[in-house]
């Protein structure tokens, strides 16, 4: 396996005492995974962080082995992970494609929707510029995998009316593809949902 492309990092594991496995989301390839070198070290971290657009170099000697990486910054999102609603943001939405997505299979939509919506995290002044981003990403998700959902893009955009939206979407998720994940990948969903109620809490 020889590739090189623009791709978002989804998930990184540490491995041995330097090493990470890296997942990263990429367009025409889909999730893949690969070892990097150094990459806990102080060089490379700071790119290996979750929501990141790299552009990533793969190399293996055959498809059964794990690829070794390198990894060069294109976008960091690093800056926004030290506010609380976007970083549970980013946490969320990487970790649900690294979650459910089958490796080497492209999935261009998705890829496209989820640069996007790490953008919007970033730039919008609140989380109210983000969240319809966030669940037309869930839902596109769920349908590319094909699972058919009953929950459709909510008619009004008021604040209760997304909430209850993103909760029946969040019971299509832990029933379909994050059935074996709930508690590990849906705790990051569920740290993002109390940060949101806050919101409307405030408005009250």
């Amino acid at each position: 396996m020889e590739m090189s492309a623009p791709a978002i990092v989804c998930a990184v594991r540490p491995h041995g005492e330097t090493a990470v496995i890296a997942r990263v989301l990429t367009a025409e390839h889909g999730l893949v995974a690969g070892y990097v070198a150094g990459g806990r070290g102080r060089v490379l971290r700071p790119i290996l962080i979750p929501g990141n657009l790299v552009q990533v170099e793969l190399s293996s000697r055959s498809a059964s082995q794990l690829p070794f990486a390198r990894a060069e910054l294109l976008k960091s999102r690093g800056a926004w992970l030290t506010e609380p609603l976007p970083a549970a943001g980013i946490s969320w939405v990487t970790a649900l494609a690294a979650a459910t997505l089958p490796e080497r299979h492209a999935y261009p939509a998705l890829y496209e929707a989820l640069g996007g919506l790490l953008d919007a995290i970033c730039v919008a002044p609140s989380a109210r510029g983000w969240v319809m981003a966030l669940l037309s990403y869930e839902v596109l998700l769920l349908r590319e995998l094909g699972y058919g959902v009953p929950v459709r893009r909510p008619e009004s955009e008021d604040w209760p009316t997304l909430l209850r939206t993103f909760d029946l979407i969040g019971k299509q998720l832990e029933r379909y593809p994050l059935a074996e994940w709930r508690s590990d990948v849906m705790a990051a969903r569920s740290m993002l949902r109390e940060r949101l109620a806050r919101i409307e809490s405030e408005q009250d």
